[in-house]
């Protein structure tokens, strides 16, 4: 069986490792014990192992694979243009104007063809996660927050917009730790020393509040109740019927310009969804996401120039 077959692998690698691998004493303990369990609980042997499955080399491969290709970018680089960059540097200006107008889907149009053309441009990258954040993609806008930053690990303005995309998605920890990179390069910058603070606020509210869902995760409420509050359930129900949401959806799919996959668009559609309930309905909105401890969003960083 298929299981069976990949414990046994899993087996046959720290057989292998105790016979040849340089680890310590205790360690060769610790695998030893390891290996008894997996033969004991799978009904086992390293010798079960399917024939030619080597799960080391497997590994291997895969990671081999996974790696960035440095050398292969650094060529493509190289080829760019002083045409080219000229006209990536123009189609991110008209893309900036495009954000100074609230016009997102274009201007993150306008930031990938800049990328097309020159793709070693961490300015692009941070301003394309600015976009994403706009229109709600805040899984795209991390991904473009980090290319930058693997461009430019000294880059505040990519750490203060991660620190703000981890924030639209309650993740806490990853952007005060966002915020704290941003801070080490700027000290003086308020607006980061402000976020820093909320998101370690909102830290500590999730220490005392987050002690599962049925206990504590919502504080006066349980998914159940909420679920069935009629007043959020009959505005949901009005707003899956308004042909503008459909809209909404359309034009969100239009502007998913680099594949994220079915689920990072099942997400974001929820989020659409979500912001288009709190706009029908302000003030029960916020009562339900005051009782859920939750938070407003952090006001976003300035645009590129």
């Amino acid at each position: 069986m298929a299981v069976k077959g990949l414990v046994a692998a899993i087996v046959q690698f720290l057989t292998q490792q105790l016979q040849e691998g340089d680890i310590t004493e205790e360690s060769r303990e610790s695998l030893e014990v390891a290996i008894q369990c997996l033969e004991s609980a799978y009904n086992v042997q390293a010798s079960d192992t399917p024939a030619n499955f080597n799960l080391y080399e497997i590994y291997k491969s895969t990671a081999e694979k996974d790696k960035p290709p440095v050398a292969a970018e650094s060529t493509a680089q190289a080829k760019v243009t002083p045409q080219a960059k000229a006209e990536a540097e123009r189609l991110k200006n008209e893309g900036n104007n495009f954000m100074k107008a609230d016009k997102h889907i274009e201007a993150l149009l306008n930031y990938t063809k800049a990328i097309e053309l020159d793709g070693h441009n961490a300015v692009y990258y941070c301003n394309r996660a600015a976009a994403y954040s706009k229109i709600g993609n805040h899984q795209q806008a991390i991904k473009n927050c980090l290319t930058a930053l693997s461009i430019d690990p000294s880059y505040s303005k990519a750490y203060g917009r991660l620190g703000l995309a981890y924030s639209s998605m309650e993740k806490h920890k990853e952007a005060k730790e966002s915020y704290q990179k941003a801070l080490e390069m700027e000290p003086d910058n308020e607006s980061y020393k402000n976020n820093l603070k909320v998101a370690e606020e909102k830290l500590a509210q999730q220490g005392t509040s987050n002690t599962g869902l049925g206990g504590g995760a919502f504080p006066g409420n349980d998914l159940s109740s909420l679920l069935s509050n009629p007043a959020l359930m009959n505005m949901a129900r009005h707003m899956l019927t308004n042909p503008a949401l459909q809209n909404m959806v359309s034009n969100f799919m239009v502007g998913q310009v680099e594949q994220g996959g079915p689920m990072d668009a099942l997400i974001e559609a929820s989020q659409q969804f979500a912001r288009q309930l709190h706009n029908a309905n302000p003030e029960l909105i916020e009562s339900l996401r005051r009782q859920m401890g939750g938070n407003s969003n952090d006001p976003d960083p300035p645009q590129e120039n």
